[in-house]
């Protein structure tokens, strides 16, 4: 539901660390509803944006708006979920009670949880694909169903702004799915969903693009972003032909230290099938 209410407003913002700048002149106008996904290589700048958008690290410079105030100002919110998680819990957590940490923001660690707050867990598990494992102790579920689960307390947050740092690491084809699926119905409520993604076809279905490293390459939708000149400008790409279909592959070299982000050079393969 993108009703005209601003969600995240920046205006020549640049985002870093100390007296390291990492990217600068950035401007976003995010209304609620709307989805923008932040693209390019390891230490390009999308983890650091994230962690300036949910208040974890000040603006360098420029103007920030989150929900209308400053970054940070109203956590209950937002809901992050940041690029790796601590799966070494001390106690013998269940998936449920993963998810149900979602409401804390909400009620307060000690507050009292409601049969609203129940009811909005257990949806939350059910679309994520997770009713049977729910009361399965997280260390005993495998890397992707542990990625559904914290994508499920996402959910169950219910909340404007949503922040995903590389959602879909971990998850099957299923699993993808069955993400993009619950983003489309968090949109469709009003909320606004902000994403660092490597996926290309993923990034398509926003309404905005920004192709980061360590600058803005390029900001706008994705049919004028995603082009094979501003990739090769971000990655390097390389054209293949797979099943008969013409693919676009795009292989990753690193611009740079993004501090949250993986400190080796990596590289990764994204396809946008064109069908003929």
């Amino acid at each position: 539901m993108i009703d005209g209410t601003t969600r995240l407003l920046a205006q020549q913002l640049e985002i870093g660390y100390d007296n390291e700048s990492i990217v600068s002149a950035i401007d976003l106008d995010l209304k609620a509803g709307q989805a923008l996904a932040l693209v390019g290589t390891n230490g390009s700048g999308k983890s650091t944006l994230l962690k300036t958008i949910v208040g974890l690290l000040p603006a360098r410079r420029g103007e920030l708006q989150v929900l209308g105030t400053r970054a940070g100002s109203a956590p209950g919110q937002i809901a992050y979920l940041a690029q790796f998680h601590n799966t070494g819990f001390i106690l013998p957590l269940r998936a449920l009670d993963v998810v149900r940490m979602g409401r804390f923001a909400v009620r307060g660690l000690l507050g009292r949880m409601t049969s609203e707050d129940d009811n909005l867990v257990h949806a939350a598990l059910k679309t994520m694909g997770l009713d049977r494992q729910a009361t399965k102790p997280l260390r005993l579920l495998s890397g992707g169903q542990q990625q559904r689960v914290y994508l499920a307390q996402v959910l169950a947050r219910r909340a404007d702004l949503i922040v995903l740092d590389e959602p879909t690491a971990g998850l099957d084809a299923a699993g993808r799915e069955i993400y993009l699926q619950a983003m489309q119905a968090e949109r469709e409520r009003g909320a606004t969903v902000i994403t660092a993604t490597h996926d290309i076809q993923e990034a398509a279905r926003c309404d905005c693009v920004m192709l980061l490293a360590r600058r803005v390459v390029a900001r706008g939708s994705p049919e004028t972003v995603l082009t094979p000149e501003a990739l090769l400008e971000t990655f390097g790409i390389v054209l293949t032909l797979r099943d008969q279909h013409l693919s676009l592959a795009v292989m990753e070299h690193e611009h740079g230290h993004d501090h949250g982000e993986h400190d080796h050079a990596e590289e990764h393969e994204h396809v946008v099938r064109h069908r003929h």
